[in-house]
C-alpha cells in the first residue's frame, strides 16, 4: 500500500536541497505563461466584442452532442495514460528491470489528478509516488520526467510546426495572430534545435557535459551550486535509460504512440458535434498544435491555458462561431483533463491518500 510509504520517502524529496531548483524555476515558468495567456486572453476579449456571447446556443451545442463518439473520446484519453507508462517503464529499467506497471499506472492517474486539481506544481507528484513505490531515489523520477518532457516536447514541436506550416491555408488569421504565429515559426525552429541537442549530448556525453556545465556555474554560490550539481547528476542517472538503441527507439515509438491518442482522441471529440464541426484530421492536428502549448498554462481545478488558445484558434483560425468554440474548448478541458480525476481519486483513496496527503506530497516534492 502506497500509504505505508509515504513518510518513509519523504527525504528522498529533499535530494535537490530545501527550496530547491523546482520551487525557485516554478514562478518564473508560471509567470511566463500567466503572460502568454493574458495575450491570448486579449485576443479573445477583442473577438467577443465583434461576436457577442449567446448562452442559450451555447448550451445548445452540447445537447446535440453525439455520446457514442464521445464516449470513444473519453476510452482514448484513458488510453494515453497507460502509454505514458509503458514510457516510463523503459526510464526506469536501469533501477528496475521489472517495475510493477499496475502500480506506474495507479501513480500515474494520481499524478495527472494532481494536475488538474493543483496546477503545474501538481506535476512533481507522479516521479514522487513512482520513487517510493519502486524505492529509489527520487532524483532518479525527476530526471526521468525530464527526458519524458523533452520527448514530448519533440513531438509536440513537430505537430505544431505543421500547424504553423499549414495555418495560412485556413482563412485570415489578421496581422496581430499572423506576426504571433511567424514568431513562433522561429521559436519552434530553434527549441527544437535545442531539444535535438541536448538529448544528443546526454545520451553520448552526459558525465563531460555535467562536468563542463558546473565549471560552467562557477560563478554560482556555494549553496546554488551545490542544488545545480545535485539536479545534474540526476540527469546523468536518468540518461542511463537512453544507452541502448532498443531503449531508444521504445521510448519514441511510446511518445508517438501516445501522441496518435490523443490525435484520434480530439478527432472524436469533433465527431462527436456531427454536421456543426466538420475537421479533417490535418485540421484537428493543426488544431492540435496549438491546443498542446495552451495546456501548459494550468490553473487549478479550472484549467485555463488550453480553453483560451482553443477557443482563438477555432474563431480566429478556423472560422467557429464563438459559442461553438468555447464548447469545444471545454469539451477537449473535459475529456484531456477532468476525465482522470475520478479514477485518480479513486486509487488515491484506495492507497490511503487524502486530499491534505496530496497537497502535502506536493510540497514535499518541491521542497
Amino acid at each position: 500500500m502506497l500509504g505505508s510509504f509515504f513518510y518513509s520517502g519523504a527525504e528522498t524529496g529533499r535530494t535537490l536541497g530545501k527550496g530547491g531548483l523546482i520551487k525557485s524555476n516554478r514562478w518564473k515558468w508560471l509567470a511566463l505563461g500567466a503572460i502568454l495567456l493574458l495575450v491570448a486572453l486579449f485576443l479573445l476579449r477583442s473577438e467577443l466584442r465583434k461576436q457577442g456571447f449567446h448562452w442559450s446556443v451555447f448550451v445548445a451545442t452540447l445537447a446535440r452532442l453525439d455520446w457514442a463518439w464521445l464516449i470513444a473520446a473519453i476510452a482514448l484519453a484513458l488510453a494515453t495514460y497507460y502509454g505514458r507508462v509503458l514510457r516510463w517503464a523503459v526510464l526506469l529499467k536501469p533501477l528496475r528491470p521489472s517495475p510493477n506497471l499496475w502500480k506506474l499506472f495507479s501513480a500515474t492517474l494520481i499524478g495527472f489528478t494532481a494536475v488538474t486539481l493543483l496546477g503545474r506544481p501538481g506535476e512533481f507528484v507522479r516521479p514522487y509516488l513512482i520513487s517510493v513505490q519502486e524505492r529509489v531515489p527520487f532524483s532518479s523520477q525527476l530526471a526521468a520526467w525530464v527526458l519524458e518532457r523533452i520527448y514530448d516536447l519533440l513531438i509536440a514541436l513537430a505537430i505544431f510546426g505543421f500547424a504553423l506550416s499549414r495555418v495560412q491555408h485556413l482563412g485570415d488569421a489578421g496581422p496581430v495572430l499572423s506576426w504571433i504565429l511567424g514568431i513562433g515559426g522561429w521559436v519552434v525552429y530553434g527549441v527544437s534545435a535545442a531539444c535535438l541537442l541536448a538529448l544528443a549530448m546526454i545520451r553520448r556525453y552526459s558525465e563531460p557535459m555535467r562536468q563542463r556545465l558546473m565549471d560552467a556555474l562557477g560563478f554560482l554560490s556555494e549553496h546554488q551550486l551545490e542544488r545545480a550539481e545535485r539536479f545534474l547528476k540526476a540527469l546523468v542517472q536518468g540518461a542511463e535509460s537512453m544507452r541502448s538503441g532498443k531503449s531508444i527507439l521504445l521510448l519514441v515509438v511510446y511518445t508517438v504512440f501516445e501522441w496518435v491518442l490523443i490525435a484520434v482522441c480530439y478527432y472524436c471529440v469533433t465527431r462527436a458535434y456531427g454536421a456543426e464541426i466538420q475537421f479533417t484530421m490535418t485540421d484537428v492536428l493543426i488544431f492540435l498544435g496549438f491546443a498542446s502549448f495552451g495546456a501548459v498554462v494550468q490553473i487549478p481545478g479550472i484549467g485555463g491555458g488550453v480553453q483560451v488558445v482553443s477557443i482563438l484558434v477555432l474563431t480566429k483560425i478556423f472560422g467557429l462561431p464563438v459559442e461553438l468554440a468555447t464548447s469545444m474548448a471545454v469539451l477537449i478541458w473535459l475529456v484531456s483533463f477532468v476525465t482522470v480525476v475520478p479514477f485518480g481519486v479513486a486509487l488515491a483513496l484506495h492507497e490511503g491518500l487524502s486530499w491534505r496527503k496530496l497537497r502535502d506530497l506536493e510540497r514535499e516534492a518541491t521542497t
